[in-house]
């Protein structure tokens, strides 16, 4: 199947559940994820924004519920699923004994695709990487080797890619060229499921932000919409708009013990 004749969502999420024995990380979750679109799923540590992404990657069962990628059943056709799928997880998976350049020919090899030097060297112009292409991978910079580890998730153009917090560990400089990367990823037309748990990362990059807590989805919005939920602040008669992480903040902050969850989809709160 390809991208072209999928209907509806590119990534459908209904009432998932999983619990590691006594503890319950996810509580019903739901969300779909629009196509060549960047989603993004903000939470804290432990918040189970890993558990979803290897739920939906194969890499993990569900209790219930279900989920859809590409229109592939995650449970009944993983094998599809994965053929339609990249995964960056939130250490870069690359060989830093090998240069930027032998890393994408490998995988590339490993794939069994036609001209993988080729394929290494659009990649690599693509990742702003062709002067590093022939150093080795240790003397690379977080950031260059965070972009080289993403470049290496689209051999083989999936229509789809997974990336668990992909700027973990990394400085502002660095962060900076990650996100340039993600943006042009969605620009050609990949659908981006991004995890983080920091709010300028979904501000900066989302289409739309759901926010995971205590194993729930308790917005889920444009940013935009998410703003609305807080009524502006007036400093000295200038009209203050809540950001993100005062909207963030808000709702989770008290880690829930109101008990106040409130739920938005595709509209903003009543004026």
């Amino acid at each position: 199947m390809t991208a072209n004749k999928v209907q509806g969502p590119v990534i459908r999420v209904q009432g998932l559940e999983k619990s590691y024995k006594e503890l319950q990380v996810l509580r019903g979750v739901d969300f779909d994820v629009a196509r060549g679109s960047i989603f993004a799923l903000l939470g804290s540590n432990g918040a189970g924004k890993t558990t979803v992404v290897k739920i939906l990657s194969t890499l993990l069962k569900a209790d219930a519920g279900t989920a859809r990628v590409h229109g592939f059943d995650v449970a009944t056709q993983p094998a599809d699923v994965r053929e339609s799928i990249s995964l960056t997880g939130q250490f870069a998976a690359v060989d830093e004994i090998l240069s930027g350049r032998e890393n994408l020919v490998l995988v590339a090899r490993l794939r069994h695709l036609k001209d993988p030097g080729k394929i290494a060297d659009d990649l690599l112009n693509r990742f702003s990487l062709t002067d590093a292409g022939a150093r080795k991978v240790s003397t690379y910079s977080g950031g260059m080797r965070r972009r080289l580890d993403i470049a290496m998730s689209l051999i083989g153009d999936p229509p789809v890619i997974f990336l668990d917090e992909p700027t973990t560990g990394l400085d502002p400089q660095a962060r900076i060229e990650v996100w340039q990367a993600v943006r042009e990823l969605a620009g050609q037309g990949t659908t981006v499921l991004l995890t983080t748990q920091y709010l300028d990362e979904a501000e900066q990059l989302a289409d739309r932000i759901a926010i995971l807590h205590q194993g729930r989805i308790i917005v889920n919005g444009t940013l935009a919409e998410l703003k609305q939920l807080l009524p502006p602040a007036k400093v000295e008669y200038v009209e203050k708009q809540p950001t993100l992480e005062d909207v963030f903040l808000t709702l989770v902050g008290d880690n829930g013990k109101n008990g106040d969850v409130r739920q938005i989809s595709h509209a903003s709160t009543d004026k």
